[in-house]
């Protein structure tokens, strides 16, 4: 399995609560919902249709889990049928974390060699989205296969970033881009 990062992110490296106003609103983020109307876009959706594959399986920190499954459980509709269908691995540092939605798995305690261990068996992606701190937690041990980011022409000035201040330098190479119509840089970074 491989393990692909896909994150919306703004200009200034913002992932936090891109697709709708009351997403996270952790430390009085007040700007939700800032990648909606670029994310309509028809080249992201195909984009990411692509890249995640049909053969995938969710890999999510335990807040975006929660969140992700939490809101469209509670407003329904395919996306509702597909997360709740597809397998998620869930990462938490308590070990006795409810998974409450179905075909859900716990990875707790050394989260790292977890996925080193899902990595080894076959199939398709392991795909994360959102999860700032698992991908803070992968990608320096090289537990990262793919980056596909999503880079927003929006400056928010505030909120959490899929890097920051204390991360360790991890060296990227550009392996694709293409712009939408809509601003929106898509970029497939590979360590």
């Amino acid at each position: 399995m491989r393990v692909l990062v896909v994150n919306h992110v703004s200009l200034d490296g913002v992932l936090q609560g891109p697709g709708r106003r009351d997403e996270d609103t952790r430390h009085r983020f007040r700007h939700g919902g800032w990648a909606q109307r670029a994310a309509e876009d028809p080249a992201i959706g195909a984009a990411l249709g692509l890249r995640m594959g049909h053969e995938f399986s969710w890999l999510f920190g335990r807040r975006s889990y929660e969140d992700m499954l939490g809101h469209w459980n509670e407003v329904g509709g395919p996306f509702k049928n597909g997360l709740n269908q597809t397998l998620k691995y869930v990462a938490s540092s308590n070990p006795d974390t409810h998974l409450p939605w179905p075909n859900s798995r716990l990875l707790s305690g050394d989260v790292p060699a977890a996925v080193a261990a899902l990595r080894q068996q076959p199939g398709g992606n392991l795909v994360v989205m959102g999860s700032g701190e698992l991908v803070r937690s992968l990608l320096p041990r090289g537990q990262v296969d793919e980056l596909f980011l999503m880079i927003h022409p929006i400056v928010l000035g505030s909120g959490q970033r899929l890097f920051g201040p204390t991360d360790g330098r991890v060296s990227l190479s550009l392996v694709e881009s293409a712009t939408t119509s809509t601003g929106v840089i898509m970029a497939t970074y590979r360590p």
